[in-house]
């Protein structure tokens, strides 16, 4: 690994520290370099075609449930016209089956005070609620994954507040996404704005890097952190801050293992994207 103090990869004659630092030297060299240090893939262009498009399919699907999303409906029936709308795209749910225990679902839907990893169930969605939905798809051996926020009818201004808070620290996590900044730019960005409008970072979930595999490094923290892993281009990952009205800690539910909820049972939203490092800034991947 280069060394602040190290000749600019450039050749400016200067050290790396007052030239191009923490950009590194483009090229087979950096994706070497990333993978070895960061086990980071950076994707190439072929990959990253195919991850757009798996994206697309993921955004195009998730669109399609949120309008769904209405009161009266519950959210097995979402998972159901999940189900079909994957068989019609030729995609796999990604969360089926996932982890221990196997997740049982084909989408998460975590309303009102369930941070993440709600599974759909019998309620009908009501007036007042708020849901986030999440989707994960794979398309020809490539993942996507996105997720929104739906406000059913008139919600409360602190459940308004917190959705708004959230969208717009994805808005300003994403706005950081460029060579030349780092990862740890992510989480100030998000807790700057999440704190001055009196709200909490969860810290117990991250992004984290996605397209090869459904999780793959890096990690990436929506708080404060100091991780100072450097934007490359072909770097592919998920900025999915959930923001608490109340307290940042979450209660996992111990009879499903997965149902996360706030430990003051006072709401929470979140809303994602998958962003592509660019030569010049990034690319949203999860837009329909």
């Amino acid at each position: 690994m280069m060394s602040r103090n190290d000749p600019c990869w450039c050749g400016s004659g200067q050290k790396w520290k007052k030239c191009h630092y923490p950009a590194l030297p483009p090229g087979p060299s950096l994706t070497k370099e990333y993978l070895i240090h960061y086990g980071i893939i950076l994707k190439a262009p072929e990959q990253i075609q195919k991850i757009r498009t798996a994206c697309q399919v993921t955004a195009t699907i998730l669109d399609k449930l949120c309008k769904a999303a209405i009161a009266g409906v519950k959210t097995l029936e979402l998972d159901e016209l999940s189900r079909q709308l994957h068989k019609e795209a030729g995609a796999t749910p990604a969360p089926l089956g996932y982890g221990s225990p196997p997740y049982p679902k084909t989408i998460c839907t975590s309303l009102n005070e369930v941070i993440c990893h709600g599974i759909p169930d019998k309620r009908p969605l009501q007036e007042g609620d708020i849901v986030n939905i999440d989707v994960s798809s794979i398309v020809d051996g490539f993942f996507g994954d996105c997720s929104r926020m739906v406000t059913i009818g008139k919600i409360s201004e602190e459940k308004q507040r917190v959705v708004n808070v959230s969208l717009q620290c994805l808005n300003l996590a994403i706005q950081v996404c460029k060579p030349g900044n780092e990862v740890y730019h992510i989480g100030k960005a998000i807790e700057d704005y999440a704190r001055a409008h009196g709200c909490s970072v969860v810290n117990q979930f991250v992004g984290h890097g996605v397209g090869v595999a459904f999780h793959e490094p890096p990690e990436i923290p929506h708080h404060y952190n100091n991780l100072r892993i450097p934007f490359a281009p072909g770097m592919i990952f998920t900025i999915e801050p959930m923001i608490n009205a109340g307290v940042r800690e979450g209660v996992v539910d111990s009879h499903d293992g997965w149902t996360v909820r706030t430990k003051d049972g006072k709401p929470t939203a979140q809303w994602e994207h998958t962003i592509l490092i660019t030569e010049n800034g990034h690319e949203i991947l999860t837009i329909a």
